[in-house]
């Protein structure tokens, strides 16, 4: 019973209510009550979920984009499943960059089997997938046919038929004379019955039409299946040509094995030269070798930026613009909470500039920044956070401060006014006995006014966490700074159908990391509540 009691502690700690009915029916405790408040909390949300995506994967072929076809469930998780795939494949390729030894070669060969396998399957599947393709256009010629026939037909029908009431019009204009009402009547209504009569057939024909572009633009399924396989295979066949290369030609350490024996061989010679000339030539050769070796050692493989690495790096300059605010906004509330000539002199600041949009803070932040950093290749302040643990290896540069900056300017405002309110709401009390009890400033400060405000300043945190994060896409979209932003800006330029999938996996990895992110923040809020307040589901 004790463990059942530290489970329920820890899921409330957590927020995790949903869980609590789970726990309680494996200790049978009210099974009715328990199995009510799962059918609530799990079942609802859980069938809720299920008709969402029903609903999309019904709703999504009905629209038809520049992009083509809105993706559908299926297609989305392709999508999540390729950036994935892209993204192993990369790391393979770096680590392949520097492989030597047995390793290098055991690789190698493994690579030249697989495409040794590759190479007649994926011969094969691009012969199906012509001939598939060749058997699509003609079913789409057959299925065209009588349809270019009635178009053609009608087109030829409309336009005789125009022609005739125009001559028709033309008779009956000259039959009426000057003075005649009843002729020009009669007139005015036939010239109005062929508008309508060729509104109608210019209708038809439109209707003709999109009969012809639906029966184009209808995707063969079959065609669609083998493309698939032969780009799949060939795209294989590419990165394992590709690995071929780096472990054999393109290898840096044997670029290195070759440059070290290089230079033995250039120090072997010196030491038996002959003539002055002879070494000193030799001499300065073998400085050019050495700096060469010291470039090859510091070479790494350029590989491309993938979702997941810009996800890690988006997380950092969050948690970095998080930061700012957070040293920024704690300190004012605690100063606003105590002094009410703080608190109204803070407030107009606060009010004018809570509302701004960080696609008007950004422009002026970048300018800013920028002029603290005018030449990016050697200043202190980016050598400085590309040293620092956690952001070595994601290249800091102005695009990337600006943008933390302006998460930590959209971001301070909710922890600064809960602080605020938590320390003004300070049980007085407890102010009493502090001084009873002669408590100094600072002793005050920290043993009764920021641990009875925690809470709130908690609550606050978790609010300017989520905003930072909202904002953070914005600003590395605006900024081009490597992160998520980037990425769907890339894909958005793109264009195709494939990107457009992957804009949708994008919308799922921000929701569920920003999703994390707010039950950690319930953790901590949680761990400094006295209240035992209920949080969110």
């Amino acid at each position: 019973m004790q463990f059942k009691y530290r489970l329920l502690k820890a899921i409330d700690i957590a927020g995790l209510q949903i869980l609590d009915p789970v726990v309680r029916l494996a200790y049978r405790e009210e099974p009715k009550v328990q199995l009510k408040r799962i059918g609530l909390f799990i079942v609802i949300p859980t069938l809720t979920f299920i008709a969402f995506i029903g609903l999309w994967a019904w709703l999504a072929p009905l629209h038809t984009t520049k992009a083509g076809e809105v993706p559908t469930p299926k297609v989305v998780w392709q999508a999540a499943k390729g950036i994935w795939r892209f993204h192993e494949r990369e790391n393979t390729k770096s680590d392949d960059f520097s492989l030597g030894g047995q390793a290098r070669i055991d690789a190698l060969a493994a690579v030249d089997k697989r495409i040794g396998e590759l190479e007649p399957q994926a011969q094969a599947a691009n012969t199906a997938a012509d001939a598939a393709e060749t058997a699509s256009r003609t079913h789409l010629a057959e299925a065209l046919a009588p349809l270019n026939k009635a178009y053609s037909a009608k087109r030829r029908e409309f336009a005789d038929a125009v022609k005739a009431r125009q001559t028709s019009l033309l008779e009956l204009s000259q039959s009426v004379q000057p003075g005649d009402t009843t002729g020009a009547k009669k007139l005015l209504e036939a010239v109005t019955a062929n508008a309508t009569q060729s509104a109608a057939e210019a209708a038809e024909i439109q209707q003709l039409r999109e009969k012809r572009k639906a029966v184009e633009d209808h995707k063969d399924p079959a065609l669609a299946q083998a493309r698939a396989t032969s780009n799949a295979l060939e795209e294989e066949l590419q990165f394992l040509r590709k690995r071929h290369d780096l472990l054999s030609t393109g290898n840096n350490t044997l670029r290195l094995d070759e440059l070290a024996t290089k230079l033995a061989e250039t120090k072997t010679v010196l030491a038996s030269a002959a003539t002055p000339a002879e070494r000193l030539a030799l001499s300065q050769s073998i400085i050019a070798q050495e700096d060469a070796l010291t470039q090859a050692k510091a070479t790494t493989y350029s590989r491309p930026w993938t979702l997941p690495d810009q996800i890690g790096r988006s997380l950092r300059c969050m948690f970095l613009g998080f930061i700012i605010a957070s040293c920024v906004a704690i300190p004012l509330g605690l100063l606003c909470g105590l002094s009410r000539v703080v608190m109204a002199a803070l407030t107009p600041l606060i009010s004018l500039f809570k509302p701004v949009s960080p696609i008007v803070w950004l422009p002026i932040i970048f300018i800013i920044v920028g002029g603290f950093i005018p030449d990016p290749s050697n200043s202190a302040i980016l050598n400085f956070f590309n040293a620092v643990p956690g952001f070595t290896g994601i290249s800091v540069n102005p695009a990337f401060l600006a943008s933390a900056v302006t998460v930590a300017l959209c971001s301070l405002w909710p922890t600064l006014v809960n602080t605020a309110l938590g320390v003004a709401a300070v049980d007085k009390d407890h102010m009493n006995v502090a001084k009873v009890l002669r408590l100094g400033v600072v002793a005050r400060l920290f043993k009764i006014i920021i641990p009875s405000a925690l809470p709130l300043i908690f609550a606050g945190l978790r609010i300017s966490l989520g905003v930072g994060w909202m904002v953070l896409i914005a600003a590395e979209l605006l900024s081009s700074s490597e992160g998520i932003g980037k990425f769907v800006w890339d894909m958005f330029n793109n264009g195709s159908s494939q990107t457009f999938a992957q804009m949708f996996v994008v919308v799922f990895v921000v929701g569920i990391i920003g999703l994390i992110l707010d039950r950690i923040m319930i953790v901590f809020q949680r761990l400094v509540s006295f209240d035992g307040a209920p949080t969110s589901l």
